[in-house]
């Protein structure tokens, strides 16, 4: 991936994010609809076909995604 497709991933991932937080500070999506998204845009990259490094690149993002899952960062409040 190029140094400037990885900044657009970066960018994205934050506007998401921040997307997502706003949705929930606005009680437009609560925080179990939240983490649907995310656990359904993780499961569509773990289940994306392709080349080996098509693979892996998808591999990465819902390796990604799972760790916000998991830590909880991107919409749940402390």
């Amino acid at each position: 991936m190029s140094t400037a497709n990885e900044y657009a991933g970066l960018a994205a991932l934050s506007i998401c994010e921040s997307l997502l937080l706003a949705m929930n500070d606005a009680e437009l999506l609560p925080e179990n609809e939240i983490m649907g998204v995310l656990r359904d845009a993780a499961a569509a990259h773990e289940n994306a076909i392709g080349t080996e490094v098509n693979r892996k690149e998808h591999r990465a993002a819902a390796d990604l995604i799972n760790a916000i899952i998991v830590g909880g960062k991107s919409v749940r409040h402390p």
